[in-house]
């Protein structure tokens, strides 16, 4: 997928009671995850909007300690993760 100059993203972070709720109410997952993305892709007056990105700064705390990364970084990896899965890249098995 090739994105425009003007493509946007939404960006949220959110605790892991709020993953849940989200993991569970799109996915039917009943626990918290480290992040999710939602495609929307639809032309908008500001540009081409790809969907949104949440993550969970819980998660990613947990994460961070355990892969001697920063917050900042994880948070980061976490939002890279969610922009792959926007532009079309799923694990195995995923429902696309």
């Amino acid at each position: 997928m090739k994105l425009a100059s003007n493509t946007h993203v939404s960006i949220s972070i959110v605790g892991d009671d709020e993953m849940r709720k989200l993991n569970k109410e799109h996915l039917g997952r009943d626990y918290a995850t480290d992040v999710l993305s939602f495609n929307v892709e639809e032309q908008t007056e500001q540009g081409f909007y790809l969907g949104d990105i949440v993550v969970n700064k819980d998660q990613a705390e947990r994460q961070a300690m355990e892969f001697d990364n920063s917050l900042e970084e994880e948070i980061a990896e976490l939002v890279a993760h969610g922009m792959l899965h926007l532009m079309g890249m799923h694990h195995e098995g995923d429902e696309h």
